[in-house]
């Protein structure tokens, strides 16, 4: 089974589920009701910052340890630690 993205005549984005290509059923995106505005800001390497939504202060990326090795990052060169844009994903599919 495939979901096969098109555009109605209203504009709205419409999903038709295609089951060994024939379709079978046909559903509509609902309203969109949330756009999360960001700004990011690069740094040094891998080092970025950024800011969200319902925060004050910017949240701080970087990488470390396997992360850092599998991208030949010299930790030693970052200066300090931060969490991976990874570790944030899944501590927020945690929660």
């Amino acid at each position: 089974m495939h979901a096969l993205p098109s555009w109605s005549r209203t504009g709205l984005h419409t999903f038709r589920i295609a089951d060994f290509g024939f379709c079978s059923n046909v559903f509509t995106m609902a309203e969109v009701v949330y756009v999360s505005n960001i700004h990011l800001e690069r740094r040094k390497g891998p080092l970025r910052l950024a800011y969200l939504p319902g925060e004050k202060e910017p949240v701080v990326f970087s990488v470390h340890g396997g992360i850092a090795k599998h991208y030949g990052v010299d930790e030693s060169k970052l200066g300090e630690s931060h969490a991976a844009t990874l570790d944030y994903i899944v501590a927020a599919t945690g929660g």
